[in-house]
């Protein structure tokens, strides 16, 4: 196999790669305990929270408190990304933001 066919396979690799990564960020994840409910994007965002198990909390403080919970995660979830891509910085680039 020549260098050029190699370097085609590649791309095409890398290509097919991105496309299912589209896919999966754009697709949504629901997680559920017995109290609560999430909805993540395949991106690692938080869409929702709703909290199922609620006797004593009434109704504006319940979705404050939802609200408050899927800051708190985006937050959370973009600092885990922010510190990988100073860890990774030299790789970031051939792995193209897959970590």
């Amino acid at each position: 196999m020549n260098m050029q066919a190699l370097m085609q396979q590649a791309q095409r690799m890398q290509k097919d790669m991105m496309k299912k990564k589209g896919e999966i960020d754009n697709k949504e994840f629901v997680g559920k305990s017995e109290w609560v409910e999430v909805v993540f994007t395949g991106a690692k965002v938080l869409k929702s929270v709703k909290i199922t198990k609620n006797d004593s909390i009434e109704a504006d403080d319940m979705e404050v408190l939802e609200d408050m919970i899927k800051i708190a995660v985006n937050s959370a979830l973009k600092e885990i990304d922010s510190e990988m891509e100073k860890a990774m910085g030299p790789y970031g680039n051939a792995l193209n933001g897959f970590f």
